[in-house]
């Protein structure tokens, strides 16, 4: 049984060798893109190229689609009616200067807060 596992062991030691250069024949050639072409050109030749597959192509559509089409946002229109930029300024930052104006709830006070909170449960 010594022989046959020895021989076994032997072969299995030779066969990587033997397979080594079918290996590096069978490995496909990378292909590079075209030089001097931006990513916005290879994606387009990718999704417009009928060989690769379809989740490839839609992939490559999606991240060229904000490249091509520009996004749609809100922006602001002003008109300075006359005045200059510095006045307008010197008006918001009077208006930041003075107190916070936010929609909080009125000021209760304080003999009301000592009591139970029964308009506040929720039951």
């Amino acid at each position: 049984m010594l022989v046959t596992v020895d021989a076994a062991l032997a072969e299995l030691e030779q066969e990587p060798n033997a397979h080594e250069g079918k290996l590096q024949e069978a490995k496909p050639e990378i292909e590079e893109g075209p030089e001097g072409e931006t990513s916005l050109q290879l994606l387009q030749t990718v999704y417009r190229d009928r060989k690769q597959p379809l989740n490839v192509r839609v992939r490559c559509a999606v991240e060229a689609l904000a490249h091509e089409y520009p996004r749609v946002s809100a922006v602001a229109v002003t008109s300075m009616s006359g005045q200059s930029f510095a006045e307008a300024l010197d008006r918001a930052i009077s208006r930041s200067n003075g107190p916070l104006l936010l929609n909080s709830p009125p000021q209760l006070p304080a003999s009301e807060l000592k009591q139970p909170m029964q308009r506040l449960r929720r039951y």
